[in-house]
Protein backbone atom coordinates (compact mmCIF):
# COMPACT_ATOMS: atom_id res chain seq x y z
CA UNK A 1 0.00 0.00 0.00
CA UNK A 2 1.63 3.26 -1.14
CA UNK A 3 -0.08 5.88 0.99
CA UNK A 4 1.42 9.35 1.14
CA UNK A 5 1.05 12.50 3.18
CA UNK A 6 0.96 15.47 0.79
CA UNK A 7 0.96 19.23 1.36
CA UNK A 8 -0.11 21.12 -1.73
CA UNK A 9 -1.35 24.35 -3.22
CA UNK A 10 -4.70 23.95 -4.96
CA UNK A 11 -6.56 26.20 -7.35
CA UNK A 12 -10.14 24.96 -7.68
CA UNK A 13 -12.01 25.79 -10.88
CA UNK A 14 -15.33 24.86 -12.41
CA UNK A 15 -15.37 23.14 -15.80
CA UNK A 16 -15.58 26.53 -17.55
CA UNK A 17 -12.30 27.56 -15.93
CA UNK A 18 -13.71 30.05 -13.42
CA UNK A 19 -11.63 30.09 -10.22
CA UNK A 20 -13.72 29.07 -7.21
CA UNK A 21 -10.98 29.10 -4.59
CA UNK A 22 -7.28 28.85 -3.96
CA UNK A 23 -6.04 27.03 -0.87
CA UNK A 24 -3.00 25.55 0.81
CA UNK A 25 -3.69 22.03 2.08
CA UNK A 26 -1.35 20.59 4.66
CA UNK A 27 -0.72 16.93 5.47
CA UNK A 28 -3.44 15.30 3.37
CA UNK A 29 -3.49 11.50 3.37
CA UNK A 30 -3.75 10.10 -0.17
CA UNK A 31 -6.15 7.37 -1.17
CA UNK A 32 -6.73 4.23 0.86
CA UNK A 33 -8.49 1.47 -1.02
CA UNK A 34 -12.02 1.12 0.31
CA UNK A 35 -12.07 4.49 2.07
CA UNK A 36 -15.42 6.23 1.78
CA UNK A 37 -14.43 9.89 1.84
CA UNK A 38 -15.95 12.72 -0.13
CA UNK A 39 -13.64 13.68 -2.98
CA UNK A 40 -12.14 10.19 -3.15
CA UNK A 41 -11.40 10.91 -6.84
CA UNK A 42 -9.17 13.84 -5.80
CA UNK A 43 -7.37 11.67 -3.27
CA UNK A 44 -6.79 9.00 -5.92
CA UNK A 45 -5.55 11.68 -8.30
CA UNK A 46 -2.86 12.60 -5.77
CA UNK A 47 -1.54 9.03 -5.63
CA UNK A 48 2.22 8.74 -6.24
CA UNK A 49 2.66 12.49 -6.71
CA UNK A 50 6.18 13.84 -6.27
CA UNK A 51 7.35 17.03 -4.59
CA UNK A 52 7.24 19.91 -7.09
CA UNK A 53 4.94 18.03 -9.46
CA UNK A 54 1.91 19.83 -10.89
CA UNK A 55 -1.27 17.97 -11.79
CA UNK A 56 -4.68 18.85 -13.07
CA UNK A 57 -7.32 16.53 -11.62
CA UNK A 58 -10.82 16.63 -13.10
CA UNK A 59 -13.59 15.37 -10.82
CA UNK A 60 -17.15 14.85 -12.08
CA UNK A 61 -19.99 16.19 -9.93
CA UNK A 62 -21.09 12.73 -8.79
CA UNK A 63 -17.55 12.03 -7.53
CA UNK A 64 -17.17 15.44 -5.90
CA UNK A 65 -20.13 16.72 -3.89
CA UNK A 66 -22.85 14.83 -5.73
CA UNK A 67 -25.65 16.08 -7.90
CA UNK A 68 -27.85 18.94 -6.75
CA UNK A 69 -30.82 17.39 -4.92
CA UNK A 70 -33.98 19.52 -4.80
CA UNK A 71 -35.34 17.35 -1.98
CA UNK A 72 -32.66 18.92 0.24
CA UNK A 73 -34.18 22.39 -0.24
CA UNK A 74 -36.76 23.25 2.42
CA UNK A 75 -39.09 26.16 2.91
CA UNK A 76 -40.04 26.42 6.54
CA UNK A 77 -41.86 28.93 8.66
CA UNK A 78 -39.59 31.42 10.35
CA UNK A 79 -41.17 30.49 13.70
CA UNK A 80 -40.01 26.87 13.45
CA UNK A 81 -36.33 27.81 13.35
CA UNK A 82 -35.49 31.29 14.51
CA UNK A 83 -36.42 31.28 18.18
CA UNK A 84 -35.81 35.03 18.37
CA UNK A 85 -32.48 34.73 16.54
CA UNK A 86 -31.61 36.95 13.59
CA UNK A 87 -30.49 34.85 10.62
CA UNK A 88 -28.36 35.95 7.67
CA UNK A 89 -28.17 34.70 4.09
CA UNK A 90 -25.45 32.09 3.71
CA UNK A 91 -25.43 31.23 7.41
CA UNK A 92 -25.24 27.56 8.37
CA UNK A 93 -27.87 26.12 10.67
CA UNK A 94 -28.62 22.68 12.09
CA UNK A 95 -32.20 21.57 11.50
CA UNK A 96 -34.03 18.25 11.93
CA UNK A 97 -36.72 17.54 9.35
CA UNK A 98 -39.58 15.36 10.44
CA UNK A 99 -38.45 11.74 10.31
CA UNK A 100 -34.78 12.69 9.74
CA UNK A 101 -31.79 13.26 11.99
CA UNK A 102 -30.44 16.80 12.39
CA UNK A 103 -28.59 18.02 9.31
CA UNK A 104 -26.58 21.06 8.31
CA UNK A 105 -28.34 23.54 6.00
CA UNK A 106 -27.45 26.89 4.48
CA UNK A 107 -29.91 29.80 4.62
CA UNK A 108 -30.54 30.77 0.98
CA UNK A 109 -33.63 32.97 1.19
CA UNK A 110 -35.31 35.02 3.91
CA UNK A 111 -38.77 36.53 3.92
CA UNK A 112 -40.85 37.90 6.80
CA UNK A 113 -42.64 34.56 7.28
CA UNK A 114 -40.49 31.94 5.54
CA UNK A 115 -36.90 30.73 5.45
CA UNK A 116 -35.42 28.66 2.63
CA UNK A 117 -32.76 26.16 3.69
CA UNK A 118 -30.49 24.24 1.33
CA UNK A 119 -28.82 21.02 2.50
CA UNK A 120 -26.74 20.62 -0.66
CA UNK A 121 -23.03 21.36 -0.58
CA UNK A 122 -22.45 24.76 -2.28
CA UNK A 123 -20.51 22.95 -5.04
CA UNK A 124 -23.08 20.17 -5.56
CA UNK A 125 -23.84 19.54 -9.21
CA UNK A 126 -20.58 21.00 -10.46
CA UNK A 127 -17.79 19.25 -12.30
CA UNK A 128 -14.55 20.49 -10.75
CA UNK A 129 -10.94 20.89 -11.80
CA UNK A 130 -8.24 20.84 -9.13
CA UNK A 131 -4.93 22.36 -10.20
CA UNK A 132 -2.42 20.92 -7.76
CA UNK A 133 1.20 21.74 -6.99
CA UNK A 134 2.78 19.32 -4.53
CA UNK A 135 4.90 21.23 -2.02
CA UNK A 136 5.84 18.40 0.37
CA UNK A 137 5.40 14.64 -0.04
CA UNK A 138 6.32 11.74 2.23
CA UNK A 139 5.25 8.19 2.88
CA UNK A 140 2.54 7.84 5.54
CA UNK A 141 3.52 5.97 8.68
CA UNK A 142 1.58 2.83 9.67
CA UNK A 143 0.22 4.82 12.64
CA UNK A 144 -1.13 7.59 10.37
CA UNK A 145 -2.77 5.00 8.14
CA UNK A 146 -4.24 3.15 11.11
CA UNK A 147 -5.65 6.40 12.57
CA UNK A 148 -7.39 7.21 9.27
CA UNK A 149 -9.23 3.89 9.12
CA UNK A 150 -12.61 3.90 10.90
CA UNK A 151 -12.87 0.21 11.84
CA UNK A 152 -9.37 -1.17 12.27
CA UNK A 153 -9.45 -4.26 14.46
CA UNK A 154 -6.85 -4.81 17.16
CA UNK A 155 -3.97 -6.94 15.96
CA UNK A 156 -4.24 -5.86 12.32
CA UNK A 157 -0.84 -5.34 10.72
CA UNK A 158 -0.36 -2.75 8.00
CA UNK A 159 2.54 -3.03 5.56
Amino acid sequence: MNVQIVSFHCVLKNKLGKVISSTYNRDVLTSLNGAEDQLQALSKGLTNIRKGEKRQIAVRAEEAYGYYDTSKVLEISRDSLVGGRKLRLGESVIFAREGHKAEKFRVTKLSPDQITLDGNHPLAGQDLIFEIEALEVREATPEEIRESLPDVEDGMTLH
